[in-house]
């Protein structure tokens, strides 16, 4: 196996808690080697690999020997504190067995937020790649609060995926793949084998998380999984104790769902936009607007803002919702809540009448929307 093989340059692997426990309250060691294994293989092939690791707060708790303590915040930032030095201590053992290197990236929604910060994170995945070493990416659970984080590694291992400019992201998880009823309660379920398109239908199938370890179900991954394929990067949601996992999803072989990159994937500055900064607001639109920037590939208008919701200032990234609430896409806008609850509904030629200045006449520009 090597990368003219598998036409796949860089690879990022997502590994659940389920899949590092087995199941069970503590690290399950002889099966991340097995998996470092066929990482170590995708590397010595010249397939580059990143890896986002969950398991720092199972690797805590195992470490102080499963103490009792509060649901809180704080214990939960206790036991990653401790879990996290735990997890890379052990990844790194594993892959030294191969002769490997590994590097460490804590992040949160705040490094991928700031367009500077963005950048340098990119730089030193890039950097780590371009010397062999490993890049093992989890959140920064130790001092993340619920506003600046990502909230789970599968969104966290697709703008992974973003950033590094991967060409396939495969998420390991204690379930086979993506199913087309609960496999759980229906014994008929079967798996879905390909993905070519996320619909509503296909999130109505996705559950939640059920192994009480983890913090990301089925919907956690679609939601990933869409982000991923809109860059143009393939995904693959896969059981991680199926036998050479990896090594089978890299070479193209059946194994889970796999879902097909968009062709014609949004260009750096809007992946950045859909990966990286949370949205402070919505901007509330009419039918003609809703197609003018869908159908047409329209810039945002003020004539076509009925409601503002939410404060923010220029430069936020905000949702683009219908009358009904629909998402249709994300944008930054050119001007802020302030602004807009003055010129929204108004014509384009009235915005500097009113405000005194402006700043263009498109409220989002098309060239800062990504459409969903």
């Amino acid at each position: 196996m090597n990368s003219s093989e598998t036409g796949y340059r860089r690879v990022v692997v997502k590994l659940g808690t389920s899949v590092l426990t087995s199941g069970s309250n503590k690290l399950d060691r002889a099966h991340m080697v097995e998996l470092a294994r066929q990482m170590a293989q995708m590397m010595q092939s010249g397939v580059e690999v990143v890896l986002c690791t969950s398991g720092a707060i199972a690797a805590g708790r195992e470490h102080l020997g499963y103490p009792e303590l509060a649901d809180t915040m704080a214990n939960k930032q206790l036991l990653a504190a401790v879990g996290q030095s735990q997890l890379i201590l052990a990844w790194s053992q594993l892959f030294a067995i191969y002769g490997l290197h590994v590097g460490q990236l804590l992040l949160t929604r705040a490094d991928l937020h700031d367009r500077e910060r963005y950048l340098n994170a990119r730089d030193s995945l890039n950097a780590l790649l371009a010397q062999g070493i490993i890049p093992i990416i989890n959140e920064n659970d130790a001092v993340a609060t619920t506003e600046i984080k990502v909230g789970d590694n599968d969104n966290l291992s697709a703008r992974a995926a973003l950033l590094c400019d991967a060409d396939l992201l495969i998420l390991l998880t204690d379930q086979t793949g993506l199913f087309d009823a609960d496999p759980r309660s229906n014994p008929d379920a079967k798996l879905i084998k390909q993905v070519v398109n996320i619909d509503d239908s296909l999130r109505m199938l996705a559950g939640g998380a059920v192994s009480g370890l983890g913090t990301g179900g089925m919907a956690t991954k679609l939601e990933a999984a869409d982000i991923a394929r809109r860059a143009g990067v393939e995904v693959v949601i896969a059981s991680g104790h199926h036998q050479d996992v990896i090594a089978k999803s890299v070479t193209k072989q059946q194994v889970g769902t796999h879902f097909t990159a968009l062709e014609n994937p949004l260009e750096s500055r809007k992946q950045w936009i859909l990966a990286g900064p949370a949205t402070k607001g919505s901007l509330v639109l009419d039918s003609g607007a809703i197609n003018a920037v869908t159908a047409k590939g329209r810039s945002l208008l003020s004539k076509g803002v009925i409601a503002v919701k939410g404060q923010f200032e220029r430069g936020a990234t905000l949702q683009i919702v219908d009358e009904a609430g629909r998402e249709h896409g994300r944008g930054m806008t050119r001007y802020s809540s302030r602004d807009l609850n003055l010129i929204a509904g108004q014509h384009s030629d009235e915005i500097e009448a009113l405000l005194g200045y402006d700043y263009g006449d498109a409220v989002v520009h098309r060239n800062d929307m990504v459409v969903l």
